[in-house]
């Protein structure tokens, strides 16, 4: 799944994901959701990809993109 970060507190490691899609679905992280992964902590808005683990929360993020997103690439205006 892809999505931005909605909250995140590095203290307690809780934090909230949404979905990119139109239902704006809301995910809590998994306890190990950071676990393995580059992130140290999150910030709001940062994109990411997650999956979902039994309990259906957001676990193993992974760097998300615009163009994991699947965004329109910027392009430079014609002169």
């Amino acid at each position: 799944m892809q999505g931005v970060v909605k909250s995140y507190d590095p203290a307690t490691r809780d934090g909230v994901v949404i979905t990119d899609t139109v239902e704006m679905a809301e995910y809590e992280l998994a306890t190990d959701a950071l676990v393995g992964s580059v992130f140290r902590m999150l910030r709001p808005g940062q994109r990411v990809i997650f999956d979902l683990d039994q309990q259906s929360r957001a676990t193993s993020l992974r760097l998300g993109s615009e163009v994991d997103m699947g965004t329109p690439a910027w392009q430079e205006p014609e002169t």
